[in-house]
C-alpha cells in the first residue's frame, strides 16, 4: 500500500465475515482484506470497490441483507466505512 495510506479494521456483526481491513487514501479505498466469509464473492466485493471513493461505496452498499439476515458484508463495509467519516469528523 501507499505510503499515505491509513489502515482501519473492523469487527463485523452478523456476518460469517469476522473482521475487515480496509486502506483509505485521499478518501478513496485502496485496498481491503475480508477475514472470513464467502471467498469468491468478499474477493469480488473487493475488486470492485478498489478506487472508489467513499462516500459511492456506502451509497452502493448500505443495507444490502444476507437471506434472512438484516445486514451482509457489503453492508458490513458501509457500516465500517461510516464509523470511520464519523471518527475523522469528531477529530476535526
Amino acid at each position: 500500500m501507499a505510503e499515505n495510506t491509513e489502515v482501519i479494521q473492523y469487527q463485523t456483526q452478523g456476518t460469517c465475515c469476522q473482521m475487515m481491513q480496509v486502506g483509505l487514501s485521499d478518501g478513496k479505498i485502496v485496498d481491503v482484506d475480508f477475514y472470513g466469509g464467502c471467498n469468491g464473492n468478499l474477493k469480488g466485493i473487493k475488486s470492485l470497490v478498489k478506487g472508489m471513493n467513499i462516500d459511492e461505496v456506502i451509497e452502493r452498499l448500505q443495507g444490502i441483507t444476507c437471506g434472512p439476515k438484516s445486514t451482509s458484508c457489503p453492508d458490513q463495509l458501509a457500516k465500517c466505512l461510516i464509523e470511520y467519516k464519523q471518527q475523522k469528523l469528531a477529530n476535526l
